[in-house]
């Protein structure tokens, strides 16, 4: 996820303004070469950069940051610490980065890595209105950027970050059931890809309720309501919303 944002910024500003900095200097000197970004260390991009992004997993954010926290104490009010972990609310990242940092938390999706996902964005009281706008613009090319309040961000993040998976479950079983109809499973993949990226389209641009448009595709005793009638039988609707309820406990969990 910190290369497919890395690689959105820098066609946004320019690689040229990044630095990277990975435990596996060989991973990052690939994507710096793709991106004509620089590789440093931890240290280095903590003295010298503005914005720095914290891509590592919430367990390990604690220890990443004790390495840093002298020197981003010393830069006090010269930097904005951008965090994608899951469930680390932003005044905790504050806490463990010196107890006076600037925070924005972002959760992305995997779709930004052909810049059109979704990135869900909120921040502490120590970012300026300006730098929350810049940190927006400077994500605008990773896809859809939202603002959310910090209280909602788990909630929406079990959708936006989480929902890819699923729908990619629901691909495959699209597929499956084309292939057991008779058609080759490379057409199945395609046109079940373009039937959801359409139909997500037509959902974000027109407004109307999932429902409304549902209902618009069922022909009285057509072949689109019985196969509704078969999913609302298997518990479709229940079983998706309990997946969502799922991941958002998870990421409650990994907070803490």
């Amino acid at each position: 996820m910190g290369g497919a944002l890395a690689k959105a910024v820098a066609k946004k500003l320019g690689g040229d303004k990044i630095l990277l900095a990975d435990f596996c200097r060989d991973k990052a000197l690939l994507l710096a070469d793709s991106i004509g970004a620089s590789v440093a260390s931890n240290e280095e991009i903590a003295r010298s950069c503005s914005h720095i992004f914290l891509g590592v997993k919430p367990q390990m954010m604690a220890d990443m940051l004790a390495g840093i926290r002298d020197i981003l104490i010393e830069r006090k009010g010269e930097t904005v610490l951008i965090s994608m972990a899951a469930g680390v609310s932003a005044d905790k990242i504050c806490f463990m980065a010196g107890g006076d940092a600037a925070v924005v938390r972002i959760m992305p999706n995997t779709p930004v890595s052909v810049g059109n996902g979704v990135v869900l964005y909120c921040s502490n009281a120590n970012v300026s209105d300006s730098e929350r706008a810049f940190v927006a613009d400077m994500l605008s090319e990773a896809g859809f950027v939202d603002a959310i309040e910090e209280k909602l961000i788990d909630a929406a993040s079990a959708v936006s970050g989480c929902g890819p998976a699923f729908v990619y479950m629901f691909a495959e079983s699209l597929a499956d059931g084309a292939v057991a109809c008779g058609l080759p499973r490379s057409k199945a993949l395609a046109y079940a890809a373009k039937m959801i990226e359409g139909s997500a389209k037509l959902l974000f641009d027109s407004g109307i309720h999932p429902g409304e448009l549902k209902d618009n595709v069922c022909s009285p005793g057509g072949s689109t309501i019985q196969g509704v009638k078969a999913l609302e039988d298997g518990g479709f609707r229940g079983d998706v919303m309990e997946a969502v309820l799922a991941a958002y406990e998870k990421t409650i969990e990994l907070g803490k």
